[in-house]
């Protein structure tokens, strides 16, 4: 049980209320422009499959002329969606780490009533940091998430997420064409879909790994959950522009770099681990980028405007509260991820090809370690030595 004195750890059902609660409204659109981009975005989804599977040489494996496996269904979500899916895929990862803790808390004095308390507190900053998130997703290939009457999953359990919201949000504020923008977005997600139902494997190895940083975490329940509080007071701070200590507090994020969750939690035992998980989703978002930008030309006539304006957006980032909201929760790593994950595709592409570079997918030895993503050349060495 993830519980702790017959509470459990994390008030999942508080923090789907608080994050919908305190989201902010989407941008405002008619129901008739609402159903026509639903119905836009399922269409560009669905064509995106073709595209991207024609451009990369991948597909989904079929054995003894058995259907391929199912992809999942494509999803088109609002921002409240997009956090109840996101709650229920937090609540499964984290189920081996919070039982881990709420063992470890129930054999102590006053755990019961600790447990009531704190598993409020956290439900209601978890909370509060989904409902920053949840304005800037655009979309996710959930590989994890357990599968819901309201979000249902494919027989592998993925599904594609798009939240629509988000997307009209930034296709308004980048004041590009909204089909080609809808198309490119489709692009990017498809990819992450196609890697993970044309790679069998793929899942259950990075499952494994997150697994294996988890088990190796040996902390103690209280500070836990004062650290996982830490992160989310700086945000809280940080919201509090006018109010005292607001601002002071989003500089001292700055002044200190800031850290994701992943650090706050982080033992010496999972560095490695974490260096591993890195280089994978490195992998994953360049090489879905690299894919948006290679079929990009042949069906988005504007393609190159998006992408110039989008990267600006990225680049920019925006206020300093966003700056020091994106390190805390880790966000500035992840765009680095895009950045140096795509470059390392782009590289091994150049040098090998595409069949050359799909020998990424081979197996678990074949992925590049978290150095090799920096340095392509030493990936092409290591794996394509047999052929020097």
């Amino acid at each position: 049980m993830t519980s702790f004195g017959g509470a459990p750890m994390v008030d999942w059902n508080l923090a789907a209320a608080t994050a919908t609660r305190l989201v902010r409204p989407g941008p405002e659109v008619s129901r008739d422009e609402a159903r026509a981009v639903v119905a836009e975005l399922r269409r560009h989804a669905e064509a995106s499959e073709a595209h991207v599977r024609s451009f990369t040489r991948m597909a989904a494996p079929s054995a003894d002329g058995e259907p391929a496996p199912d992809a999942g269904p494509v999803l088109v979500v609002d921002r409240a969606g997009w956090i109840r899916a996101n709650v229920a895929g937090f609540r499964a990862l984290l189920r081996p780490l919070l039982e881990k803790v709420g063992e470890r808390r129930a054999d102590r004095p006053g755990g019961a009533v600790l447990g009531a308390v704190g598993s409020k507190v956290t439900g209601v900053e978890v909370g509060m940091l989904l409902s920053f998130l949840a304005s800037r997703v655009l979309g996710q290939y959930e590989t994890f998430a357990p599968v819901g009457r309201d979000l249902p999953g494919g027989a592998n359990g993925g599904r594609l997420l798009l939240v629509a919201p988000n997307i009209v949000h930034v296709e308004r504020e980048l004041d590009v064409d909204p089909h080609d923008f809808r198309l490119w977005v489709c692009l990017h997600e498809e990819t992450h879909r196609t890697q993970f139902t044309a790679v069998p494997w793929l899942r259950d190895h990075i499952e494994g790994e997150i697994h294996a940083f988890l088990a190796e975490t040996d902390i103690d329940p209280g500070t836990l959950l004062e650290r996982l509080r830490e992160a989310a007071q700086s945000f809280v701070g940080g919201r509090q522009e006018n109010g005292a200590g607001g601002a002071d507090r989003a500089e001292g994020a700055e002044a200190d770099g800031g850290r994701s969750f992943a650090e706050l939690v982080q033992t010496p035992g999972q560095r490695e681990v974490l260096g591993r998980l890195t280089a994978v989703m490195s992998l994953l978002e360049g090489h879905a980028d690299y894919v948006m930008d290679g079929v990009g030309p042949q069906v988005v006539p504007s393609v190159a405007e998006i992408r110039e304006k989008f990267q600006r957006r990225r680049a920019s980032g925006a206020s300093r509260l966003d700056q020091a909201l994106r390190k805390v929760l880790g966000l500035d790593a992840k765009l680095r991820q895009y950045r140096d994950g795509e470059r390392f595709v782009r590289a091994v592409v150049d040098e090998v090809g595409m069949d050359g570079f799909n020998r990424v997918w081979t197996s678990p030895n074949t992925l590049p370690t978290k150095a090799e993503i920096s340095a392509p050349a030493e990936w092409v060495a290591r794996v394509h030595r047999k052929e020097a």
